[in-house]
């Protein structure tokens, strides 16, 4: 039996003391960790585990609630222990409360926990605590405890560990060679009390209100209570319970700090979004439940929850009034200004769109969200080979982001680059782990490629690739 991950996906937080000093000591990884799994096997591991959830979750793709969680992430690991800050943030498309932390850099996300927190400074409490369980290496320190430390058998335990997310049911960990015993869990109890500490101080040091990680528990333990007999398996397996809260909240009394950041505007205008993403009704039902929400209590997140569902439902110019007046407030919040440009997008006023989306490339060049709108209208425009030029620049960084593999290729079938659009999609499906797929897409190019002497030997690089990664997983 494994004895190895025993949460590797140590979700969120699960017991004990906080620390209640600044100064905390580091446990001694060094050699003896890294002789058992050293860094660069965890990213294998890693780069496993997301082909998983890649392959299985419902993802989010939004590149503007992306790329806020990655810039909180990165922030936050600026105070935090991690050395090697190469983060892969993997946004689940599901309103239950989650996040994970996995070895290889891999944070995920449910738009749920979103939901579920009131403030940035919750929501930063939660991520400060997945980042720790990545600077302390647990992990590694797990395969230690045990006596298996072959990485094929870790990937198999990956893979278990991937279902179990993505369907939300930790006693799928028990249906392969990689079951679970009692005395596994008691060690993951050990990490996320050191969690708890090293995610605590984070939050801290970023510059966060020291209540928050006391107030994310109360508001943790209030879904249990509301759950009655069938709670998330989260709250289930990592129990909240009232010595925890007010352990969080005495450890936050006794620092000589007052005051800190609680919340910011972007949190709230991405939360009203996936408030606006998770109505259960039909678009316009939602429309007219947020309009009232809005008309009761106009707050920022209430506002741009209707405004996201005016946008679904069809009425463009109600929604683009809306957001004029949020900019009123927030002249050079580039949500709202990206949002603008989204909304003219949907209503095909092409030109007005790319107005507003060249003032945001102006002010941020190159900016993610901003970028992928302006790919997204000049498709729109039949100018193909520009988008396709503004997608490629992405990748350049964002190379492993299957979405913006999808879209490049969406973008090459619209413009006839029939070769093009085979390679794209041949490496959206190596990145979710699909080789089976990856291969045929590549082989249909190598088969339209003609006497391109270039061409042909990237295909063929890429092919023997797809095969051999057929064979590495047939082998398992």
């Amino acid at each position: 039996m494994l004895h190895k991950i025993n949460l590797l996906i140590l979700l969120i937080v699960s017991s004990p003391l906080l620390a209640q000093s600044k100064d905390l000591n580091l446990p001694e990884l060094g050699d003896r960790v890294s002789g058992v799994i050293s860094l660069e096997q965890e990213k294998i591991l890693g780069q496993g585990f997301l082909e998983q959830v890649y392959a299985q979750a419902p993802l989010i793709y939004d590149p503007i609630i992306q790329e806020y969680t990655e810039l909180l992430v990165y922030r936050l690991s600026e105070t935090s222990q991690v050395e090697d800050r190469e983060f892969s943030i993997v946004l689940i498309d599901d309103k239950s409360l989650n996040a994970f932390a996995a070895p290889g850099g891999i944070i995920g996300v449910n738009g749920g926990l979103f939901l579920n927190a009131d403030n940035e400074a919750q929501l930063a409490s939660v991520l400060g605590h997945e980042l720790a369980h990545l600077s302390q290496r647990h992990f590694a320190r797990n395969v230690l405890r045990g006596r298996d430390s072959n990485l094929a058998s870790s990937l198999v335990m990956i893979s278990a560990i991937a279902l179990a997310i993505v369907s939300n049911n930790p006693t799928a960990f028990i249906t392969g060679p990689a079951a679970l015993a009692q005395q596994q869990l008691r060690y993951s109890r050990i990490f996320e009390r050191e969690a708890d500490r090293y995610g605590f101080n984070n939050i801290i040091a970023a510059g966060y209100d020291p209540n928050a990680m006391g107030e994310m528990f109360e508001n943790m333990a209030k879904i249990r209570k509301l759950s009655g007999d069938n709670p998330p398996e989260f709250l289930l397996t990592h129990p909240v319970t009232s010595s925890r809260i007010s352990d969080a909240f005495n450890a936050a009394d006794q620092l000589e700090i007052t005051g800190g950041k609680k919340n910011t505007l972007n949190f709230e205008l991405i939360k009203g979004k996936l408030k606006a993403r998770y109505s259960a009704t039909s678009p316009q039902a939602a429309m007219r439940y947020f309009e009232s929400i809005y008309k009761n209590n106009p707050s920022n997140e209430n506002t741009f929850a209707y405004i996201a569902s005016l946008k679904s439902s069809g009425n463009f110019q109600e929604a683009i009034n809306l957001n004029n007046k949020l900019l009123e407030k927030f002249p050079k919040n580039l949500i709202l200004n990206i949002t603008k440009a989204e909304i003219f997008l949907s209503a095909q006023q092409y030109d007005l769109a790319e107005l507003s989306i060249e003032e945001v490339l102006r002010i941020s060049p190159r900016n993610y969200p901003a970028s992928i709108v302006k790919a997204k209208i000049l498709s729109a425009q039949n100018e193909s080979i520009k988008a396709e030029e503004i997608l490629r620049d992405l990748l350049i960084k964002k190379n492993k982001d299957p979405g913006i593999w999808m879209q490049l290729s969406e973008v090459q079938r619209s413009g006839k680059n029939i070769v093009g659009y085979h390679l794209s999609k041949g490496e959206y499906f190596l990145l979710v782990g699909d080789f089976q797929n990856a291969l045929n897409q590549f082989q249909f190019a190598f088969g339209l490629s003609g006497h391109s002497f270039q061409t042909s030997e990237t295909i063929l690089t890429k092919i023997k690739y797809a095969k051999e990664r057929i064979a590495n997983k047939k082998g398992f």
